[in-house]
């Protein structure tokens, strides 16, 4: 996903598609890595992840569609793949989408997709209930590695069906100047939903709010995860929002908007809460590791660390994610699934971190990117504990229309537009 799509928080963007706004996919500022090559081994061995080549067919000619997020991205997808073909005897073309949703859904209706695309988890159950994918994760001999949640949410009708090539958390994000200045340590950095309001108001000036914020659930659903809440139940068979879990969570964050310390990027002028922040602003933001980029490129001066999100009854940050899916009408699905092996091991999810800055979805990758992008840990924890995107099929407009009500945060009728949302949600759902 390209980044003004990760970056944009505006409630029109938010109409198109379920938490599709910070999907991770995309790079940080980073070159083209020499080693993204999908991982292959000199002695031609499988690596963590990847089934042996001997099995696959040779001579497929697999087609991809990727949403890149520039030409770093790009280069190192078709390394990897050229990398793959070269030891397996197959070729894949590397198609990179203008417009995603509009050629993944031309090519399913159409009989003609790709074999194996990007998918996007917001989207991933319309496909999946229309019959346009095919269920392979159980194929991945090691699925186990992927972090459960991000498997979760590439789940359909209890059935998991693609693996998460990568993924984004959000995290605290804390001007280490304007900290300072506030007579502030590291002893000092929230760990709780009352630290927070405690250094929000310190670091609260005439021109600079403590907390921004970025507008709509991709931000506020986090203080609902921390508050042991979600949009919907467990099952995902009906709204769970009017529950007081969520709506105390959205009633912290709209009382401390009321009282000036936590302001939403609308109110301060900007997109989102990265700019906010960047632009100085704000002194603390939510952002995920997408933000990385936009401070290097357009805020270089701004100095800044990450930490984890604070606790509110529980540990929680939301996840962004896509899957490599695989077509049911792909006409070489096993040297797919070999390929997606190739594609997902640890050393081509390194790979791919270096060249456009993503962050591997397996957790046996978590300690080898801490220890090359020591700065991310905070962002890697939030694998552990985070809430993939709400992905029921027929939710987008329902999911609009909750970003709309929310809008305007510290005048929002909070009761009301959640009681809404599960009143459209049980339509949409029993639809």
């Amino acid at each position: 996903m390209n980044r003004t799509a990760r970056r944009g928080t505006t409630l029109a963007i938010a109409a198109i598609g379920s938490l599709t706004l910070a999907a991770c996919g995309g790079g940080g500022g980073f070159e083209t890595s020499s080693s993204a090559t999908g991982g292959a081994s000199s002695s031609g061995t499988a690596s963590s992840g990847e089934t042996s080549s001997a099995s696959v067919p040779t001579g497929a000619a697999l087609k991809m569609l990727i949403a890149s997020s520039g030409d770093a991205e790009t280069a190192a997808v078709k390394a990897a793949t050229d990398a793959w073909g070269k030891k397996t005897g197959n070729t894949v073309e590397v198609t990179v989408a203008s417009d995603m949703d509009q050629e993944l859904a031309q090519g399913f209706a159409g009989g003609n997709p790709a074999d194996i695309m990007y998918m996007d988890a917001g989207k991933f159950a319309t496909f999946a209930k229309q019959g346009s994918l095919e269920p392979y994760a159980d194929k991945i001999a090691d699925n186990d590695k992927f972090y459960e949640s991000l498997r979760t949410t590439f789940t359909y009708d209890g059935k998991q069906y693609c693996v998460p090539k990568d993924f984004s958390s959000l995290a605290l994000e804390i001007n280490t100047e304007m900290w300072k200045k506030a007579g502030l340590t590291d002893a000092d950095i929230p760990t709780t939903w009352d630290q927070l309001v405690a250094v929000s108001k310190k670091l609260t000036t005439d021109k600079v709010a403590g907390l921004g914020i970025g507008v709509g659930i991709d931000r506020l659903g986090a203080f609902v995860v921390q508050n042991g809440g979600w949009w919907l139940n467990a099952d995902n068979t009906a709204g769970a929002a009017a529950d007081a879990k969520v709506t105390d969570a959205l009633k912290f964050v709209q009382d401390n908007v009321k009282a000036g310390n936590f302001k939403m990027s609308n109110d301060l002028g900007v997109g989102w809460g990265g700019e906010a922040f960047g632009k100085q602003l704000a002194a603390m933001t939510i952002e995920g590791n997408w933000i990385k980029g936009a401070m290097k490129n357009d805020y270089p001066k701004v100095g800044y660390k990450v930490v984890e999100m604070p606790a509110g009854a529980q540990k929680g940050t939301l996840m962004f994610t896509q899957c490599w899916a695989l077509a049911t009408d792909s006409k070489n699905k096993d040297a797919a699934i070999d390929l997606i092996s190739s594609l997902t091991t640890v050393e081509s999810q390194m790979a791919f971190a270096d060249a456009f800055g993503v962050m591997p979805s397996r957790t046996d990758a978590a300690d080898a990117y801490k220890a090359k992008f020591p700065e991310d840990a905070a962002f890697v924890a939030g694998g552990e504990y985070g809430h993939g995107p709400i992905n029921v099929p027929g939710l987008t407009d329902v999911v609009g229309e909750l970003n709309s009500q929310l809008e305007k945060m510290a005048t929002a009728d909070i009761a009301g537009a959640t009681k809404s949302f599960d009143d459209n949600a049980a339509s949409a759902i029993g639809g």
